[in-house]
């Protein structure tokens, strides 16, 4: 799933190039009748609110809040988009093409599939998964890929956007100035009988975090997955909030993660994945100088994190 570090390079990606801009469409194939998902555009009923709330609306401005995607539009409307487990944002000239096989049209809404209709990375086979468009007043095109369909597209009112369901259960953000050695043991101190690698990934606690950052945040402080956070001592802490302040801006500064399916929104991989000192090193010698200990991989609470056997032990 995309971090807070893939999440806020495609937040850049799109300041730079949709602000101003005005929606003139919109498409998607999604279709459920999940009612888990009637507050998104694979909810046909929704759909039809949702077109007829941005259709003609500015993009004034793009913000993101832990893993979430805030693209707010003049009228007061907020497009949220969560990118979930491979979902990824597209900018380009895409070209539509009916289903050859399929009718024209399904609940009011286009069948077939939307290509590049230029050579370029938005041709990456990672990038085809297209399930949402957006038409711009450029002629361009934002599209929504996601291979497994988990992604979530829906619509808030600006003012009272941060109050929603959505986003109102999200602790604070890492690399806000306001995010102190202090406010991290605040946080931390919330579930003092949890251990660090699942506490580190609750966004109640802490915004933005998953498992790759986790584990190579940990890494780096030299703390065990499974320490209890009661035991933690002060010089790990201390440790910690160091390791995550670098991390994170390490991953936004090599253009996020590529290891599985992200991509930035022309289309091309990040770098942080050529980086990895303990997320997916499995069974490698560990990289730290001076240490003996190889990578290891263990689930915890349902999540596998990956930890250095000699530097990282409790």
């Amino acid at each position: 799933m995309p971090e807070l570090p893939e999440v806020e390079t495609t937040v850049k990606g799109l300041r730079k190039t949709i602000l101003g801009l005005t929606i003139k469409n919109v498409w998607t194939d999604l279709a459920t009748k999940d009612k888990r998902q009637k507050s998104s555009i694979a909810n046909l009923k929704f759909f039809v609110v949702f077109k007829k709330e941005i259709l003609n609306k500015k993009i004034l401005s793009v913000e993101r809040r832990a893993k979430n995607i805030l693209i707010n539009t003049s009228d007061g409307k907020t497009i949220l988009v969560h990118l979930k487990m491979t979902g990824h944002l597209l900018y380009g000239k895409y070209k539509f093409h009916p289903s050859p096989t399929l009718p024209l049209t399904r609940g009011g809404r286009r069948v077939g599939s939307w290509i590049p209709s230029e050579k370029g990375p938005l041709n990456d086979p990672y990038n085809r998964f297209i399930h949402a468009i957006f038409v711009f007043s450029n002629k361009k095109h934002l599209a929504f890929s996601d291979a497994r369909k988990f992604g979530k597209i829906t619509l808030l009112d600006s003012y009272t956007a941060h109050q929603s369901k959505h986003l109102n259960n999200i602790g604070p953000e890492p690399l806000d100035k306001k995010f102190t050695l202090e406010k991290l043991k605040e946080c931390l101190n919330k579930k003092p009988n949890g251990k660090i690698k699942t506490i580190l990934m609750d966004q109640s606690i802490i915004a933005g975090i998953g498992n790759i950052y986790s584990d190579e945040m940990l890494w780096r402080a030299k703390v065990n997955p499974e320490q209890k956070i009661s035991k933690l001592k002060d010089k790990e802490i201390k440790l910690m909030f160091k390791a995550m302040k670098e991390i994170l801006a390490k991953g936004i500064n090599f253009g996020g993660d590529s290891m599985s399916d992200y991509r930035n929104i022309h289309g091309l991989p990040g770098k942080f994945q050529l980086h990895h000192e303990a997320y997916q090193r499995t069974g490698e010698k560990c990289r730290k100088k001076g240490c003996k200990g190889i990578i290891k991989r263990k689930v915890i609470n349902g999540r596998s994190a990956h930890f250095c056997s000699f530097h990282q032990k409790y």
